[in-house]
């Protein structure tokens, strides 16, 4: 996992909510893009950056792609987030001088 790849696939809410669709189950590219107001290349553009990072996978079924999470990559990143952003229990909290 390259976690520029990640966080870059994470910055925009678009990809951030074709990840919340597909957390739901696989769907179609056609499927999530009637949920979009915008053009057919911007979806594809989309699901490229997200599948650079390995956040989702597509496979062909006939003339569609089927797009689904990669629970793997999702699960990491979470955990990679929680530990970057989680205080960290052995570390004072900065307090003021009392003087």
């Amino acid at each position: 996992m390259a976690i520029d790849e990640v966080f870059k696939a994470m910055a925009d809410p678009t990809r951030r909510r074709i990840l919340r669709m597909l957390s739901k189950g696989e769907l179609t590219a056609g499927q999530m893009a009637l949920e979009f107001d915008i053009s057919g290349p911007s979806m594809s553009h989309h699901f490229n950056v997200l599948k650079h990072a390995d956040m989702i996978r597509g496979r062909r079924d006939g003339q569609q792609i089927i797009y689904s999470l990669n629970t793997t990559v999702v699960q990491d990143a979470m955990t990679l987030f929680l530990d970057v952003f989680a205080k960290d229990e052995t570390q004072e909290a900065p307090h003021e001088d009392s003087n």
